[in-house]
Formats: structure tokens, sequence, C-alpha cells
């Protein structure tokens, strides 16, 4: 693949990285913060700090005044009934609470669930101003670092926007959470929270004793993820251990990789013309020296379906799961 793509397709990759998550919230005038989390407690439907593992009630009360992820008080005086969503995660998750009838428009990007292709396109990293206006949306879902920019000039229009970015996966959860009491969609947000939560629990019980291999991942041609954001996480819940050296997402140093030496590799699906390797297994394949990296003597170089890995929904727990039985086949079924 020609640089200009990798460069296209790394845009893309970082968009769905880093998007669409959360979560300073406050609920109706509260504040209590959750350390461990790095979120403040969700707003229960009736304005409450729901208490930790307990389902969150149903029926929201309005107005409803939360505190998003870039410290702006956003106002609801009722549920959402347009809503456009700036990034695919929070399309996902929009569907996934039973919210989806109330959206009129998506990102480009957005291509789950198979519904999501019959809404208007706004536009990718550069949004379509005009076109959101148009759709006249009472809410409107955005990554409050990939989509900042545009959150600036739609907010300047007085559109209520509501940002999110989810360092963790529990704050992944807790934003589910919190878009559900937003929609009046608590009842359904508990049940998908729920399921990551259960899922979460699987994968940990199940690797708890395991060895834990050094693992490297490479979610676009020459860039991984290090300490700081979710994907680092999600390896360590997998039961391995990551061997980048950086925080956050970066452009790897080769010959670090090889005298880190990982177990495993993990790479993404990418999007290629039928019959073309993947980019990125042709990039590791060629670099001088990584023949000697022992994920590659030992054939241990595996591919995970990259959307449900790299976007902080709820399909994120489908993302560690595979990742999980990769690492750990013999453990996680």
């Amino acid at each position: 693949m020609v640089e200009m793509k990798q460069m296209k397709w790394l845009k893309v990759s970082l968009l769905m990285l880093m998007a669409a998550m959360l979560i300073v919230t406050a609920a109706c005038g509260s504040k209590g913060n959750n350390k461990g989390t790095g979120v403040e407690e969700p707003a229960t439907a009736q304005g409450n700090k729901a208490d930790e593992g307990n389902a969150v009630q149903a029926g929201t009360v309005y107005p409803l005044k939360l505190t998003d992820a870039t410290g702006t008080e956003v106002t609801f005086e009722q549920a959402p009934a347009r809503i456009v969503t700036l990034v695919p995660s929070e399309t996902e998750l929009v569907y996934a609470i039973g919210g989806g009838e109330a959206i009129v428009g998506v990102d480009d990007y957005s291509n789950y669930p198979e519904d999501a292709a019959t809404k208007t396109k706004i536009g990718g990293m550069e949004a379509n101003i005009e076109a959101i206006v148009g759709l006249k949306p009472d809410l409107v879902l955005a990554s409050s670092t990939m989509n900042a920019p545009v959150i600036a000039k739609l907010r300047d229009l007085k559109l209520n926007v509501y940002a999110s970015d989810p360092k963790t996966y529990d704050a992944v959860i807790e934003k589910v959470r919190q878009i559900g009491v937003i929609m009046n969609q608590s009842e359904k947000a508990e049940e998908v929270a729920k399921h990551m939560q259960d899922v979460r629990t699987e994968v940990t019980e199940a690797v708890k004793d395991a060895p834990k291999p050094k693992v490297y991942l490479e979610f676009s041609p020459g860039y991984t993820v290090g300490k700081g954001e979710f994907l680092d996480e999600l390896l360590t819940i997998a039961g391995g251990t990551n061997v980048a050296d950086q925080p956050s997402w970066y452009q790897i140093d080769p010959e670090q990789v090889i005298k880190s030496n990982p177990d495993v590799i993990i790479y993404a699906t990418m999007t290629v013309k039928e019959g073309e390797a993947n980019p990125i297994l042709t990039e590791i394949e060629k670099r001088p020296g990584w023949d000697t990296i022992n994920a590659r003597k030992n054939n241990q170089m595996f591919e995970v379906a990259q959307d449900p890995l790299v976007r902080v929904g709820p399909r994120l727990a489908d993302g560690l799961l595979e990742v999980a039985k990769k690492l750990h086949p013999d453990l996680v079924k």
C-alpha cells in the first residue's frame, strides 16, 4: 500500500480508536469522582448516583444536566429524538441500547449495524457542518479528542453536543450507562453494560493463573499503542503484557520491537482489494530482522477484527474476547 493510503488509513484508524468516548459526567449537580476509572459516577435515571454494580433505574427525569468530557454542561429537556453521531462507536452504542430510530445522521465510517447504512452521511473527520445543521439534531454525539474543531463549530451554532473520551474498559461501560440515561433507555443500557462486565469477568477468571506472554499490537501499518489507552488495558485483561515502550498511540521503532522480542504479534484487519494481503502483515513480514522475533519464529501471529478492537463501544467486549482467545486458546473458548 502506498504511503498516501497508509496515512489515510491511519487517520481513519485514529478516528475509530480515539472515537467516541466519555467521560467526565455529572448527574444533576452530582460531583462525585470515581478515581479508579477516571470518570464520575453515572447519573441514574432519577438524577442520583448509581451504586457500583447496581442496575440503573428506569425512567429519566428531565430536564437533565450533565457535564461531558470537555467540561461543558449539557442540558437535556427531554429524550433526544433526532441524533447525529460523529464517530462509529457512538453509532453502535445508540443502536445497542435501542435508540437506532432516533439517529438521523452518521459519520462516513459508521458501518454497524447494517441499518446504519440507511442514515444520512455527514462526512468523516472533517464533518459537513451544513449537513449536520440541516438534519436539525437535538443531540450530537462526538469524541472530545477527534472531533474537537467540529464540536466548537456546532456549539457556536447552539447545537447540543455531548462528547466523550474513555480511556479504560470500565469507562466505556459507564459511557454506555450514561447515554442510556440521556436517551431514557437505562434498562437496555444496563443489559449492554452487564454483558460487557460479564465478558470481562469470564476472561479475567480464565487467564488469572496463566503465564502472560509478551504481546506486540499493530493496529495500522507501523503504529502501536502504549500506556494510558484502552487498548493497552485490553491486552492486560486478555492475559498478555504489552511490549509498547511509549505512552498513547505512536509510530514504532522497528529495532526496539526486535529488542522486546514479543511472544505474540496481534494485528488488525484492514480493508484491502480482493486478493491483496493485509498491509499490516505485509509490513511486518518485510521488516529487516523481524524474522528473529519469537512470535514470527513460532508462528504466533494473529489477525483480529479491527472494528470491535478499536471502537470504544459495546463491541469492545467482542474485541477483548477475540484477543484473549488468541493469547490463551486453551483457556478462553
